[in-house]
């Protein structure tokens, strides 16, 4: 055979073999690409559920709405929770993306591992916001709000705006690590050799609330009666309980506290501690003692377990009651112990009673 007719032998052989390859392949494909049909298929049919959930989920996912939302950063850590929680509550609820001012970011993200992203101040000083202010419950107004640029403001602290996602807040509230570490290592302390000991966080709100509730409000605090009685509960209940009290009024708490029993301890050992040190101590504990207060209700409402809260803290006539509504802050399961007003309105009596009489005639 001639070197010309030995070069075209072997091209025709390759080229029926890449024939039979390409045939080959291509009825391979065809049987996949049936395969595949048949699968998307099955999906539709319902034969592969939780495939068909997902991928309606992901035709069904909204498309977030022009605009960004704030809220106006104002009071203390415990309305700072309150602030934060309801924004990115309603935000979620209306489809609107979330941003904290700095200030807010400055209060919270010490302690805690928050998500939503900070607005800067330069930003946030150009953007044309509508301010809402909010009351302290959730309401039909706001269940559909289309500004594209609203700024939250107000002191709202009731479950009522973010309960149905109580998980997702109490993941923004999460301690950062090194505070976890930190106040278990406290209350191993506490614990010492107690076998069974249970934590009972105690807040005593006091501070400038010793003057507000009274003179402004027609209200009362919690009183040495009130903290016996919520303690009692708790004693009878559990084998070693343990009591962990913090307060910004410390000195009133060790006078008024009977610590006998010996299982009562002063957080700061007596000393007003910081407020993150304090809040993470309380959350920390199995169980909740509040009295009044943003601070007390965010601590009782991360700690979960039982709470006892103060009831019927005000006179009736108390304009306190138009900003606050016991059935929308305090939790259906939460205990309450009804204030003693007698000292309240002895005192209110006395102001009122004619020249020359007594506060006792007065009374009845």
């Amino acid at each position: 055979m001639s070197q010309k007719g030995y070069i075209l032998g072997v091209f025709l052989l390759g080229l029926f073999s890449l024939s039979v390859i390409f045939k080959f392949s291509k009825k391979q494909i065809g049987i996949q690409w049936e395969e595949l049909l048949d699968a998307s298929s099955m999906l539709s049919n319902g034969l592969e559920p939780e495939a068909s959930k997902a991928r309606n989920m992901i035709c069904e996912t909204k498309k977030k709405r022009d605009g960004i939302w704030t809220v106006w950063s104002r009071g203390r850590l415990g309305n700072q929770l309150g602030q934060y929680a309801a924004l990115y509550a309603l935000a979620k609820l209306n489809d609107h993306e979330a941003y904290i001012q700095q200030d807010t970011h400055n209060w919270l993200a010490p302690i805690f591992k928050i998500s939503l992203p900070v607005l800067h101040r330069d930003t946030a000083g150009k953007i044309p916001w509508r301010n809402l202010w909010l009351h302290d419950w959730m309401s039909e107004e706001y269940y559909d709000i289309e500004d594209k640029y609203l700024r939250l403001t107000g002191y709202p602290c009731s479950w009522t705006f973010y309960h149905h996602i109580r998980e997702e807040i109490a993941q923004e509230f999460t301690f950062h690590d090194f505070i976890k570490a930190e106040t278990n290592k406290h209350l191993e302390q506490i614990k010492g050799t107690r076998k069974n000991a249970t934590f009972i966080g105690v807040h005593v709100r006091r501070g400038d609330y010793v003057q507000i509730m009274p003179k402004a409000w027609k209200g009362v605090l919690g009183d040495k009666t009130y903290l016996e009685k919520a303690m009692d509960y708790f004693r009878t209940k559990y084998q070693e309980p343990v009591f962990v009290v913090t307060s910004n009024g410390m000195a009133w708490c060790k006078e008024n506290i009977n610590i006998s029993k010996g299982d009562v301890y002063f957080s700061g050992d007596g000393v007003e501690s910081s407020p993150g040190k304090d809040f993470a101590l309380l959350v920390h504990c199995n169980h909740t003692i509040m009295t009044i207060g943003t601070f007390g209700f965010w601590a009782s409402y991360l700690a979960g377990g039982e709470t006892i809260y103060l009831a019927n803290f005000t006179l009736p006539d108390s304009k306190f009651l138009k900003i606050l509504h016991y059935d929308t802050t305090f939790l259906p399961e939460w205990i309450g112990i009804p204030a003693d007003l007698s000292p309240l309105q002895y005192e209110l009596a006395n102001k009122e009673a004619p020249p020359g009489k007594t506060s006792s005639s007065t009374l009845g």
